[in-house]
């Protein structure tokens, strides 16, 4: 039950919503669906940071158990949030391990905008290549290293 102080309702709604993604999270980890019928609008658009877009819950629940039959998410924490009206942002580390035996890692924040009953009705993801450097580190004319830029 929500409070009925406006400062404590706040309070209640930020924390149901990390509550939330934290799920979200853990689903990845563990490879369960614990919930995603409860944490998303039946609209949603869930939007990957490397271009793939789901544009409702039953395609995210495709999604969600095709991926974990190909591979594993071995890390996904969160660094912090920020909230604001109807929508989170949330910073977090990356990384799987594909079946192939590939693996990914990378820094990135989801944009989260929430309905009035707190389910995700969009979820846009954004990724932020580890292998970072300073062009200019060694002159006034930037260097670029010759490798090929990351998916996102």
């Amino acid at each position: 039950m929500k409070p009925k102080n406006r400062k404590l309702v706040r309070c209640w709604i930020v924390n149901e919503r990390e509550k939330i993604i934290h799920l979200w999270f853990e689903m990845w980890l563990t490879k369960q669906d614990l919930g995603i019928d409860d944490i998303f609008a039946e609209d949603v658009i869930y939007t990957e940071s490397w271009c793939p877009k789901y544009n409702n819950r039953q395609i995210v629940k495709h999604w969600f158990q095709e991926w974990n039959t190909r591979g594993k998410v071995v890390a996904w924490e969160i660094k912090q949030f920020f909230h604001k009206g109807n929508q989170t942002i949330v910073e977090w580390y990356f990384k799987n391990e594909m079946n192939n035996g590939s693996i990914e890692e990378f820094d990135g924040i989801s944009l989260v905008e929430w309905t009035k009953d707190n389910k995700i009705k969009s979820l846009k993801e954004f990724g932020c290549n580890l292998n970072n450097y300073n062009p200019y580190e060694h002159s006034d004319q930037p260097e670029f290293r010759d490798e090929r830029a990351s998916w996102f």
